[in-house]
């Protein structure tokens, strides 16, 4: 089973979020989203297949978002079945907060590794593909010499 596919996101805490975006989107660029809480990087998978994102957030010094890991901030990690990781990881002893929370854009779980930083699980949607139109039925040679007629 494949575990992590990519990174979600990375988060961490600021003495003053709004201060300290003001300063990343001037000197390098990075422009909030309509939300005013986050920086969005749209990518695509190898070989054009999925489009995937990764977001980058800062939080307030005080939030109890990380918590119960120390560090100051949170990895976030894309990942294909989370059920199926959270029962291997249980199996393997890891600790595994039993908070879950389900949205339209996606799946959470937390862990903890053995330092005590928090560790974000993300399930995205599946991809809804455009439907198909089914491919009209090769006619017979016997069809197409009577339309021929």
């Amino acid at each position: 089973m494949r575990r992590v596919t990519g990174f979600g996101g990375i988060f961490f805490q600021a003495r003053d979020p709004k201060k300290l975006y003001r300063w990343y989107e001037r000197h390098l660029g990075l422009k909030r989203d309509a939300s005013g809480t986050s920086v969005c990087f749209f990518w695509r998978e190898a070989r054009g297949r999925g489009k995937g994102m990764t977001v980058w957030s800062l939080f307030p010094h005080n939030t109890r978002y990380f918590r119960p890991g120390r560090a100051r901030f949170m990895l976030n990690y894309r990942v294909k079945d989370l059920d199926a990781l959270l029962k291997a990881l249980h199996r393997e002893g890891v600790w595994i907060d039993p908070k879950r929370e389900d949205y339209e854009y996606g799946r959470f779980a937390w862990i903890q590794d053995p330092e005590g930083n928090r560790i974000e699980l993300w399930q995205p949607p599946a991809e809804k593909r455009a439907a198909r139109r089914p491919k009209p039925a090769k006619k017979s040679r016997q069809t197409r010499r009577a339309r021929a007629r």
